[in-house]
Formats: structure tokens, sequence, C-alpha cells
């Protein structure tokens, strides 16, 4: 994939949500997770990790024919942590629960917001690959959830 491209959807973004916040591209996350983007709230810094990117976009849909799709839905949603003017409350919020169902539940509640931005910022996608991946994002959040209160 020609860095060009990768550049003009990050900066399409970028423009589409007025957002000021730094994007980093990067080939690999360090520590071999399968994390495909970070915001950085300290620093306002979005990291994008291309070859996990493309790893999530194969194993979610079997081929990797919707990278860019895949790769603009990924940095809408750390565009939604970086403009979400509720993160740092949150955060602060995460570091005083006293207990995992509470802080799991905050951790939805971060993961859901940044979503909906997402896609307020998101077109020319097909919907059904949206909703997809903003399902199988969240789906551990609600079931861990679940669990903790079954």
């Amino acid at each position: 994939m020609q860095q060009r491209v990768i550049d003009s959807v990050i900066n399409q973004l970028l423009l589409r949500s007025g957002s000021s916040a730094d994007v980093i591209v990067e080939s690999a996350f360090p520590d071999g997770r399968l994390v495909g983007g970070k915001y950085h709230l300290g620093t306002h810094t979005i990291t994008l990790y291309l070859n996990e990117i493309k790893k999530q976009c194969e194993q979610l849909f079997a081929t990797d024919q919707y990278f860019l799709d895949y790769l603009t839905i990924v940095t809408a949603h750390e565009l939604g942590h970086a403009e979400d003017q509720e993160l740092e409350e949150l955060c602060d919020q995460l570091d005083e629960c006293p207990t995992q169902v509470e802080r799991d539940k905050i951790s939805l509640r971060i993961e859901e917001n940044a979503w909906r931005y997402a896609r307020s910022i998101l077109s020319g996608i097909e919907t059904n690959i949206v909703e997809t991946v903003i399902f199988h994002s969240l789906k551990p959040y609600y079931e861990e959830i679940d669990q903790e209160i079954a």
C-alpha cells in the first residue's frame, strides 16, 4: 500500500473531524499484541500500526480487500478518543474504581463514546462493514460485564 494513499485517508479524516491530534503511522505494535491504534491523552497523539490493522482486517473479513476501509474506521475510532470531552474524567474514574465491573463499565463507555464519534465522521464506507467492526470491537466488553454480573 502506498504511503501516499494512507496519508490521504488520515488527512481526510483529520480535516473532517477538525481534530488537532497528531497522527503517527508505524509498521507494527511494539510488543506483538494485535493493537491497530492507540490514543495517548497526555500528548494528544494517535499511533496507527499498519501490520496489525491489516491482520485485524484479515481476521474479521477473511481478506485484506477492505484494508483501506478498515484503516479509515480504526483512524476514526482513535479520533473519537482524541475528541472525547469526557475522556479525561472517565480515565480519572477508572483509577478510582473499587470493583472490576465498574472499571469494565467505564471502559465500555470510553469505547462507545469513541465509536459514536467515529460514526459521525465516517462516510463512503458500507454501513455493514462499519457495524461489523464496531460489533466485534465492543463484544468483549459486553461479554466481560455480563460474565461479572452473572
